[in-house]
This record gives C-alpha cells, sequence and structure tokens, in this order.
C-alpha cells in the first residue's frame, strides 16, 4: 500500500478561479474538501491559497465584498492561510483590431495586471522545502512560470512535486516535470461546496447572491 505523505497545498488563487470555477454556480469552493477529495492518500497538513484583493469596477461595485465573504468562508479552515499581493493598474497603449482607415490605430486603455501571487507562491514552497516542512507538495495552477520551483524542489531536494491544473487546456511544460499530473473535475467542484449559510467568530453569513 502506498505510503501517505505529509502534504502542502500550494494555490494559485486567480488560476483556479478562471480556470475551474468562473462563469459556474461552484464559486462558493471549500477549497479543504476538493484536495481531499482529488487526494485521499495524502495528510494535507496545510493549504496556502495565492491571491490579491480586486478593486470595485464600474460594471461590477460589489466584486470587493463577494470576495471578502468568500476568504471569510476560508477562514472557517484551520490549516489554510492566505498570502495577499496586489493589483497595478495603469494606461498602455494598444491597437485597435479593426482600426478605421484615416484614423488613429492606437487607443489609450487601463491595463490591470496581478502582481506577487505567483512570486509568493514560488518563494513559499522553496522556503518549506528547505525547511524540510513537508513530504510531498501540491501545486494548483496551470501556469508555466512556476517550473522552476517546481524542478529545483522535486530534483534538487528529492521531494515529489505534483500538480492540479484548473485549466482545460493541459499545460505541457508543468505535465512533463512534476511528479504526478492531474485536472480538476466537475464532479470534485460539485461535491466541494461550502453551506449556503455558514458562522464564524463574528457570527452568521451567507453565500454572495448569484453564487
Amino acid at each position: 500500500m502506498e505510503a501517505i505523505m505529509k502534504t502542502f497545498i500550494y494555490i494559485d488563487a486567480f488560476n483556479l478561479y478562471f480556470g475551474a470555477v468562473r462563469g459556474t454556480p461552484y464559486k462558493w469552493l471549500n477549497i479543504d474538501q476538493l484536495c481531499h477529495i482529488l487526494l485521499p492518500r495524502h495528510e494535507i497538513t496545510q493549504i496556502k491559497y495565492f491571491t490579491a484583493r480586486v478593486n470595485a469596477r464600474p460594471s461590477d461595485p460589489d466584486q470587493p465584498t463577494r470576495q471578502a465573504t468568500y476568504l471569510r468562508a476560508l477562514s472557517t479552515i484551520q490549516n489554510l492561510s492566505t498570502y495577499c499581493g496586489h493589483f497595478l493598474t495603469h494606461i498602455v497603449k494598444m491597437p485597435l483590431a479593426y482600426p478605421v482607415p484615416g484614423q488613429n490605430a492606437y487607443v489609450d486603455v487601463f491595463k490591470t495586471e496581478e502582481k506577487g501571487s505567483d512570486v509568493n507562491l514560488a518563494t513559499q514552497l522553496l522556503h518549506d522545502a528547505h525547511c524540510n516542512r513537508f513530504e510531498c507538495a501540491v501545486i494548483i495552477s496551470g501556469d508555466s512560470d512556476l517550473l522552476m520551483p517546481l524542478q529545483i524542489v522535486k530534483d534538487d531536494l528529492h521531494k515529489p512535486v505534483g500538480v492540479i491544473n484548473p485549466q482545460h487546456i493541459p499545460c505541457k511544460v508543468l505535465q512533463n516535470h512534476a511528479t504526478f499530473y492531474k485536472h480538476i473535475r466537475k464532479s470534485a467542484l460539485i461535491k466541494s461546496q461550502f453551506p449556503s449559510t455558514m458562522q464564524d467568530a463574528k457570527g452568521n453569513f451567507t453565500k454572495p447572491s448569484g453564487w
């Protein structure tokens, strides 16, 4: 029988959101339950969740409130820690897809980029590995930028590193180097939802409307 390994989970939150739950009724995701379904032979001792606080937009002013409610739900998971990066917004000049002859083919647009999550994830993964805090690491992301820290932990520190890709399209770079590689099944998302009404030290709260 395969030995049960002490496992740390590292989650790229926006990769998980855009890859697996955006546009679905499964946004109220209990990550601890999801990990136990996907990794039944692992002792999950720590979950590290890497995200950034979103800003209100004219088209969606309630976005920060929904995120805060979800982070509140995640805080009820005892072995989960959240690490926040940040967003940078700046004006860039972009070409029009269908320029009008005789008119300017470029326009100024606001470009918003999430900063810090992938670096924070890689840093935590490498630090935990060097401190020998886990027997196995699992990255939930399809971002190929995480290849080098994965290789260092697996090849130099000789610890297994699995990848669970939220994206529908395989990430061949990670797939070719991970100790094991999985995708998130819809059935696992369905079985991993928080209850609609929850309670913490501050009182009761409910799943955001529309989720």
